[in-house]
Formats: C-alpha cells, sequence, structure tokens
C-alpha cells in the first residue's frame, strides 16, 4: 500500500471537511461570481478553495492583516479560473506564496521583473498585483475585493495575476499555456495571436476597446488581459470578440456568459 506524503494527507483532509458556513455565506456576499454558480459548480469551487488554502501561503505586507475574508475571497477568484480544468493543481504548481497589501504600492529602486525570473526593472511603477515566474505573488487587496464585489468592467487583479501563474505552469512565460488538447491548442494560440495585433492596431488608431489596452504589451499581458475580459465582462466579449471567446471557453471549460444569462433571467 502506498503510504500518503504529508502534503496529500493535508489536501484529504481539507477535502474532507465541510466547507464552514460562515465562508459560503462570505462569498455569497462579496463575490458575484459566486452567485451565478450552479450547486454542482459551487461544490466544485469549495473543494479547490479548501486544498489551496492548504497548500498556498498568505502573508501580510504593508500593514495588512491577512484574516479568513482575505484568503477565502482571494482562493475564491483564483480557484474559479481553474474550475473546469482537468488538473487545477498542476496549473497553480508554481505558486507557493500570496503576499497582500491593503492597497496599491510604489517599490523603490530597481524590481525583480514581475515575469521573467532573474531580470529587473529599473522604473517600478505603482503594483496592484505581481506574478513572477518561481516566484510569490503580490495582491493588493482594496482592488480584489472591490473588483470582486463590483464585476463588469473588464478589469481584475486576482484573474488577470493567476492568468500569468497559468501561463507559467508550462515553466514558459509566453502568453500559451498549455492545453489539454493539442490541436484546440494551437487554435487557441491563433486566435490569441490575431486578436492581440487587433488589439495593438485599435489602441494604436485610438479606437476604443472591450480588452484593456494594457494588453496589447505583449503576448504575455494579452492573454491575462483576455482572461480578465472572459471572466468580468463575458456576455459583451462573447458578443463582440465571439472567436476569442470561443477558443478561451474551449480552454478553460467554462461558459460564463451563459451563467450570467442565466443568473439575469432567474433574478
Amino acid at each position: 500500500m502506498r503510504l500518503e506524503t504529508p502534503r496529500q494527507r493535508r489536501r484529504r483532509k481539507a477535502r474532507e471537511a465541510p466547507f464552514p458556513p460562515a465562508w459560503r455565506a462570505l462569498l455569497s456576499g462579496s463575490v458575484v461570481q459566486w452567485r451565478y454558480l450552479d450547486a454542482a459548480e459551487r461544490a466544485r469551487l469549495e473543494d479547490l478553495i479548501k486544498v489551496f488554502l492548504v497548500d498556498k501561503e498568505f502573508e501580510g505586507a504593508g500593514g495588512m492583516r491577512v484574516t479568513d475574508e482575505v484568503r477565502v475571497n482571494i482562493a475564491a477568484q483564483a480557484c474559479l479560473l481553474v474550475l473546469g480544468l482537468d488538473d487545477p493543481r498542476y496549473y497553480y504548481r508554481d505558486v507557493h506564496s500570496i503576499i497582500v497589501y491593503p492597497s496599491s504600492v510604489r517599490p523603490t529602486g530597481p524590481q525583480p521583473s514581475p515575469l521573467l525570473d532573474g531580470a529587473v526593472t529599473a522604473a517600478p511603477a505603482p503594483l496592484a498585483g505581481q506574478a513572477r515566474l518561481h516566484g510569490p505573488m503580490v495582491i493588493v487587496w482594496d482592488q480584489a475585493a472591490a473588483q470582486a464585489r463590483f464585476p463588469g468592467t473588464g478589469r481584475n487583479v486576482v484573474h488577470h495575476e493567476f492568468a500569468h501563474k497559468i501561463d507559467m505552469a508550462d515553466g514558459a512565460v509566453d502568453g500559451s499555456p498549455r492545453h489539454r488538447d493539442l490541436s484546440a491548442g494551437r487554435h487557441l494560440d491563433e486566435v490569441l495571436a490575431r486578436e492581440f495585433a487587433r488589439l495593438r492596431r485599435r489602441s494604436e488608431e485610438g479606437e476604443p476597446t472591450l480588452l484593456d489596452s494594457y494588453g496589447g504589451q505583449s503576448a504575455v499581458e494579452f492573454f491575462a488581459v483576455a482572461t480578465e475580459a472572459f471572466f468580468d465582462v463575458p456576455v459583451p466579449l462573447q458578443e463582440q470578440c465571439p472567436e476569442l471567446y470561443g477558443a478561451l471557453a474551449g480552454f478553460y471549460g467554462q461558459d460564463p456568459a451563459a451563467r450570467v444569462r442565466r443568473g439575469a433571467a432567474e433574478g
């Protein structure tokens, strides 16, 4: 009989433990996307959250006190991205610690590049979040909390930074996450490349865009920005960029636009 490792034991015990009613009430009141999930999706998300919280370390910085509200809220938003994936732990295997600041922070002096291990940036800008290959994550709580409670802007710092970690799971930072299906993965890459070029062109010409123009900086940022839009403004994305929406739905194994429409009809 194969013995469990300590980590496997912690994960099993976490899955077997009931989901605290206080956490469920917290999600119902502060994470709008939780309300759109059906019963089976909520049950799966609860299991993912429980394992996430025993696997990942949270640390407060800048005077931040990390409470259950902070941990469960961020975990729920992060785990929503991998809800439909076959091996969700694979995609977050590069996530070890999450540093939470109360509000935006401006680093001083040269800083490690958010994406490239070993590189530095000379002129750091204020941070709302950061994900580094093989490094800790940074999440700013006031923005994470507000975006969970009031979605619809196309921006979500938790989704953005955890999309970077999904991209990084195969060890490469290239805006091309590992897809469960090789052919579908090639299609996703082709669609991302076309939509990236389209966003850059429209941004340079001063045209309004549904996707945040920040995604035009690189293919890496485009995947994170597209992920934000897919989960935060799924109906407009499906209407305005149907090919991009379909490719992301195939990758994530989810249809958030259908959830939103179902929620609107029920409510």
